[in-house]
């Protein structure tokens, strides 16, 4: 007998109410996505690049995981809150990639540097393979002239699966072969053909299932993303969808919860939408209970939760880029218009404007504008914010970044969340439960400074867990 999923959500969804009870979760239940960066992007202020790199020190000279943003879409997907262009000519599409090519020689002459050397490779936008084949060729071989990926663990590129069909779609494929690419993460989205047009997706599910059956018939470790919580789901074509899904032989599912707020360098029309539709927005409740199906279905898949809203199968197939930046905390640099670098003490980001970004790279400039240096203080928040929500806090780790022991800072916290089952602790680790891996979000806002929590007080009730608890 197939088993009653929606039934057996009803136990999260009543400790959820509890949570916000205790002032955990905001009263309207909306989240705030964390752990990429600290404090929130959306707070940074406009930076030149000498201030941006203002005693930076290296911590591998010349050594990064590194990421390039390629901001071509065929669509503009309702969710979307990343700047991007869209049915771009190829005339255009060029002169974004001459541009990439001078700030990448222009980031290396700044730094002193021939190559950079990379622990790992992340393409995204946007989407890299909206290029056509010999663009995408073209882009390759400028950008490993660049990079030294000769001991690279794991190349990288986030896709749309229009892109991967046909014989551009396998030429594309076959280039990022040849470019050494070996690991894919396809924006699927969804498998439900009313939610895709909904979402204003450039595939269907045909579409979509194809591109995951090429890649995998090339040797790919594939990755497959969903949303969940946007219009057009219900309970159901949402489990519907997870277990097609957990058929689909794909090394890795990422799950994501609809952000209507904006948190990227563009509003998405997510935002408009809700405003004049309001009436066909998922409740909190369902969107609740969706995350919990599908912990519950891809558990019964044997896909396990690795890094936060990363299920796989085996350890092995986990992002390394994600898992050197946001867990061991390692540099990273990014290039294009709004690449973000994490480096050991600040967070940097590039212009958003295309015209902007031509203008500074042309002259021979960096092409961040905005960014924060960390205080002490800031620091310290980032390095328990970071890992505690996607992997575990390494206690040694800690002490090498901020020089104190962990025990020494926060123990009010700690020892809260560790009475609710948050998280738990050993001499080498601290890390969440299960059950707070289901609330990391609003967990790791504990340790936010007031001035940087997403949701104001009043949105909070008075409990012990509310975030301005400081």
């Amino acid at each position: 007998m197939a088993k009653d999923y929606i039934s057996l959500s009803d136990t999260r969804w009543k400790e959820f109410q509890e949570f916000q009870g205790l002032g955990l979760i905001p009263v309207h239940g909306d989240f705030s996505p964390a752990g990429v960066h600290y404090p929130p992007i959306t707070n940074y202020q406009p930076l030149t690049q000498e201030e941006a790199y203002k005693d930076y020190a290296e911590t591998v000279k010349g050594e990064f995981d590194v990421y390039v943003h390629i901001p071509f879409c065929h669509r503009r997907c309702l969710f979307c809150h990343y700047p991007s262009h869209y049915r771009c000519s190829d005339a255009e599409k060029d002169i974004y990639l001459t541009a990439l090519e001078k700030e990448m020689q222009n980031w290396l002459a700044f730094h002193g540097l021939n190559r950079i050397k990379s622990r790992s490779i992340l393409m995204g936008g946007g989407t890299p393979t909206d290029l056509s084949p010999s663009q995408l060729k073209r882009f390759l071989t400028f950008f490993c002239k660049y990079v030294d990926i000769s001991k690279c663990p794991q190349f990288n590129y986030d896709v749309d699966p229009s892109t991967l069909v046909g014989e551009d779609g396998l030429e594309r494929l076959r280039i990022i072969k040849d470019f050494k690419g070996d690991r894919l993460t396809i924006g699927v989205q969804s498998l439900n053909d009313d939610v895709l047009k909904k979402m204003n997706r450039s595939h269907n599910a045909a579409v979509a299932k194809e591109a995951i059956s090429n890649c995998l018939r090339m040797g790919f470790n594939v990755n497959i993303e969903f949303i969940y919580g946007h219009p057009g789901e219900t309970l159901q074509n949402w489990i519907d969808v997870i277990e097609e899904a957990c058929t689909l032989e794909a090394d890795e599912i990422q799950l994501y919860r609809l952000k209507i707020e904006p948190y990227g360098d563009q509003e998405g029309t997510i935002k408009k939408f809700s405003a004049y539709h309001n009436e066909e927005l998922i409740s909190v409740e369902d969107t609740i209970r969706m995350k919990e199906i599908s912990n519950l279905i891809l558990a019964d898949h044997g896909y396990t939760e690795n890094l936060r809203r990363v299920f796989t199968k085996s350890k092995k197939n986990i992002s390394i880029y994600a898992y050197n930046q946001c867990c061991r905390l390692r540099d990273e640099v990014g290039f294009g218009i709004s690449a973000f670098s994490s480096l050991n003490d600040r967070f940097l980001i590039n212009t958003p404007d295309f015209e902007d970004y031509y203008k500074r790279v042309a002259k021979g400039y960096l092409a961040v504008n905005r960014g924060l240096l960390r205080s002490s203080e800031q620091q310290i928040r980032w390095s328990i914010i970071l890992p505690l929500k996607n992997y575990f806090i390494d206690k040694a780790l800690f002490k090498k970044i901020n020089k104190v022991d962990i025990g020494s800072v926060f123990a009010d916290k700690f020892e809260l969340l560790k009475k609710y089952d948050f998280i738990s602790e050993t001499d080498k680790k601290i890390e969440l439960t299960p059950k707070g891996a289901f609330y990391s979000d609003e967990i790791v806002h504990v340790f936010y400074e007031n001035q940087h929590q997403s949701f104001p007080p009043e949105d909070f009730r008075t409990g012990c867990l509310n975030p301005y608890n400081q």
